[in-house]
């Protein structure tokens, strides 16, 4: 991969086309390779980038006259494996690359596990690609495939895939394939027989074939916009309790929407602590996944679909539930027809029975021995102390309480129902034993005590049930709040920071404190911006920028714990907005620090927070770029505007005297002579000092609008100044006053200097002739202040044209002889390159002129 071939955006998006058919042998590769003929001759640059090797004579005929790519090999075991080589095909850009199996899965060693994801890169590169596929390879059609052959297809291609794709299907009659198979057109002798009695048999294909006329119509009509779906919003309810009816209804709803047209979302409720929250089938079939609780999970389901604007749910009905369920509470189904009545509900059948005796093992290994000993512990002391407590003839009454009051605290100390559940019931055991009589039998002769022990269990279990309930609901509180805890400081750190840098490196400190690992963030081409957290420097080397790079190109997840670039050592999110990869985010995983399901989602929910700020970021930047570039312009037109008035009244002048000398200069007195001469001379150095003051502006950076400033000592500056204005007007009078303390000024000293001469000029040009100038420094206010006063008030029209840039044709010229001209101009640009501000102020006949300077 190369960042020349680094393309964004659909515009850019390569095409797709699906050869489509229903079983092998139909004539999707022929068909495939016959298009790809027509189009070299229309003079289309074509490659074959993979084609399938079945041995069929009339397929590999119509390779010839074709260009191939290499392969890439893979050594697997004994096998030598051969896949297209993406890299190459990205890096020669034909017009069309033809890549046969999409559903297959790439060998071990690739970027990707998939080749559907090869694929899709070449089309992130603007290729055209073309590729085959049969029906049972869609994964939403996974479960019916099933149903109708009897086989499980473990290779299939996410639906989103092909919303973009064109389809065109290759049909056949089945009786014609099955006379291909028994010919040897399709596979060898020995495949041929397997296929025959397994796959190959007319009613099955008739299925498939009417499932793959049904799945390309539902695709043009919706490529075509002939549904009416848009204002369809499906809702899927599945259960972690039940993993296959949650597939059944995920494909169930993918199959719908995708006929429809319509958006889709998937809510799982979960039952376990430690159950996924993450289901990657529904976002790989294009949903939005929302994992709730399961305590008042029916009035989310309610007030979400209202709020989403639900016009059907989709959920599974369980035909084994026991009858006498349905004695105790309301079905769900029933429940929600009657809170919303304008909502269609749609019920998959399905017969899955939940196994508890797995899940009891499985709770004692998780809890370890500290559960378990707290367990024992706790029936033990509940025993001493109901002993204890005996002793002291307390009241029998009160015995059972102080094994409650025991069951609570293992309740609280423990984790998950079982172990709560378990000193329930060794609690009333002991009760039974130790001090109902007969003592030492779970005998019980004395009347009324057996209810008395049911009781005692009832209310133990409803206790510690209860307990166990709040604690998990507190510890889900005490989760979530330390998560707003961190996105609330992010964003506070976030308002202040001054750069995209500091952006950078707040995030990555905060993730790596919260998920204790290293975090690293690289820019859109993979390059490293910060690393923080414990084996960062493992992030930090070419590979994995590498993988950053890739997933920023492709704006996909990558690295450790996806399907492409498994071999990292990070997991790599694209950070994407408004279509464009701002950042990539890089977090250390492997076996020993795994990611979990709650904290991606949480990552998520970050990085969609880091993605705006950053783009915020970046539209200030643009917005600072912008205001800096009309600063630019303001400067250039300024110059522009006096150097056009400031040039011509000296030329003008001396090509005058110029031509009177030449014509008349016999004639001429001697006086007379050497006055134009002297008219020359001070012309000439007129233009000298113009062209200074233009050698000065190139002293600021035109791109920063900015200067390199040193500290100078202010008595230096103004010396410099004071001998400039002896050795150019040595008839005039100008009058220093300085601080008695020693000053330094953070100030470039060659253009401060041109700015005081500049306005000690323009003091003794446009002031009262013969009186003096003073140039007096102090400090007020944060600011070194220059004021420079003269007798005579200079226009202020003129020097408010100057400092507003105005370049409208109705403005009167101003040329340097007989107003401010260019010098007041590039005082101006000097002091705003500064970071200062230039006044005027007009007083008692009076003319003050202030540079404020911040120290």
């Amino acid at each position: 991969m190369t960042q020349e071939n680094f393309k964004r955006g659909d515009a850019n998006r390569g095409k797709l086309r699906v050869f489509f058919g229903f079983a092998a042998g139909v004539g999707k590769t022929y068909s495939m390779l016959l298009e790809a003929h027509e189009l070299v001759l229309l003079g289309k640059d074509v490659v074959v980038g993979y084609i399938e090797p079945h041995d069929r004579p009339e397929t590999n005929a119509l390779l010839k006259g074709l260009k191939q790519a290499p392969l890439k090999h893979y050594q697997y075991k004994d096998l030598t494996l051969k896949e297209p080589d993406i890299d190459y095909l990205i890096q020669t850009a034909p017009d069309v690359v033809l890549i046969d199996e999409l559903a297959h899965s790439n060998a071990e060693g690739s970027r990707n596990r998939k080749r559907y994801q090869d694929i899709e890169e070449l089309l992130q590169a603007g290729i055209d690609v073309f590729t085959t596929v049969n029906v049972q390879h869609i994964e939403s059609l996974n479960d019916i495939v099933s149903e109708v052959t009897g086989i499980e297809v473990k290779e299939t291609v996410p639906d989103t895939f092909f919303q973009q794709a064109t389809l065109r299907v290759i049909d056949v009659e089945p009786d014609e394939l099955i006379e291909r198979l028994e010919q040897g057109k399709i596979y060898a002798d020995e495949n041929a027989k397997r296929a025959l009695q397994n796959f190959f048999i007319p009613q099955k294909l008739d299925q498939l074939r009417g499932l793959a006329i049904q799945r390309a119509s539902d695709h043009i009509n919706r490529v075509r916009g002939k549904t009416s779906g848009m204002q369809n919003k499906l809702l899927a309810v599945v259960s972690d309790n039940y993993p296959r009816m949650a597939e059944k209804c995920i494909r169930w709803t993918a199959r719908l929407a995708q006929g429809l047209g319509a958006e889709w979302i998937v809510i799982q409720i979960r039952h376990q602590s430690d159950s996924i929250s993450e289901l990657p089938l529904a976002e790989k079939l294009g949903a939005e996944v929302v994992t709730i609780e399961e305590e008042d999970s029916f009035e989310t389901v309610v007030e979400y679909a209202k709020l989403a604007g639900i016009t059907d749910i989709i959920m599974g009905k369980n035909l084994r539930t026991p009858w006498y369920y349905k004695l105790f509470s309301e079905e769900w189904e029933d429940r929600l027809l009657k809170r919303l009545d304008d909502t269609e509900l749609h019920l998959i059948p399905y017969k899955e029975k939940r196994s508890v005796f797995w899940e009891i093992p499985k709770k004692i290994i998780e809890g370890g021995g500290k559960d378990f000993g707290v367990a024992i512990v706790g029936v033990i002391l509940a025993t001493l102390v109901t002993e204890f407590m005996q002793y002291l003839h307390v009241g029998d009454q009160n015995l059972m309480l102080v094994y409650i009051f025991f069951v609570l605290l293992v309740a609280r100390l423990t984790s998950g129902y079982f172990w709560s559940g378990l000193s329930s019931i060794l609690s009333v055991l002991s009760f039974n034993w130790f001090f109902v009589e007969p003592l030492y039998s779970l005998t019980v002769y004395k009347q009324g005590y057996p209810i008395t022990l049911v009781i005692m269990f009832v209310v133990a279990l409803m206790i510690s049930n209860l307990m166990v309930r709040l604690k998990k609901q507190a510890d889900s509180a005490k989760e979530k709040e330390h998560q707003m805890e961190i996105l609330y400081e992010l964003n506070k750190q976030y308002v202040v920071a001054d750069n995209q840098q500091q952006i950078f490196e707040i995030t990555a400190t905060y993730l790596a404190r919260w998920l204790k690992r290293g975090v690293a963030i690289y820019d859109e081409l993979g390059r490293l911006q910060h690393a923080s957290g414990e084996k960062n420097h493992l992030l930090a080397n070419s590979d994995e920028s590498a993988v950053a790079f890739w997933s920023a190109k492709n704006q996909k997840e990558a690295g450790n714990g996806t399907d492409t670039l498994i071999g990292a050592k990070g997991f790599y999110l694209p950070i994407v907005a408004s279509g464009q990869t701002l950042a990539v985010l890089g977090i250390l995983r492997n076996a020993s620090l795994p990611l979990e399901n709650n904290q991606l989602n949480y990552l998520k929910l970050i990085l969609t927070q880091l993605a705006v700020v950053l783009e915020q970021a970046q539209l200030k930047n643009q917005k600072e770029q912008i205001e800096l570039e009309n600063e630019r312009e303001k400067v250039r037109s300024n110059l522009l505007r006096a150097v056009s008035h400031d040039l011509r009244t000296p030329l003008t002048a001396i090509s005058g005297i110029a031509e009177t000398l030449k014509e008349n200069g016999s004639d001429l007195q001697t006086g007379t002579r050497q006055k134009l001469l002297q008219d020359i001379q001070e012309e000439s150095q007129w233009l000298i000092r113009m062209v200074e003051n233009l050698l000065s502006i190139t002293r600021i950076n035109m791109d920063t609008m900015a200067v390199k400033k040193n500290a100078e000592p202010l008595e230096e500056v103004v010396e410099a100044v004071y001998q400039h204005v002896q050795k150019v007007y040595p008839a005039e009078k100008l009058v220093v006053d300085l601080p008695a303390d020693l000053i330094f000024i953070e100030v470039d000293p060659i253009l401060m200097e041109q700015a005081l001469f500049n306005l000690v000029e323009n003091a003794f040009r446009h002031g009262t002739p013969k009186q003096p100038v003073d140039l007096k420094v102090y400090q007020a206010e944060g600011n070194t202040v220059f004021e420079i006063e003269n007798s005579g008030e200079i226009p202020l029209s003129q020097f408010q044209k100057i400092q507003n840039n105005l370049t409208t044709e109705a403005e009167v010229p101003v040329d340097s002889k007989n107003g401010l001209g260019i010098g007041l101009s590039i005082v101006k640009t000097i002091v705003h390159a500064h970071g200062g501000r230039l006044a005027l102020d007009n007083q008692n006949n009076k003319t003050i002129v202030k540079i404020y300077l911040p120290d």
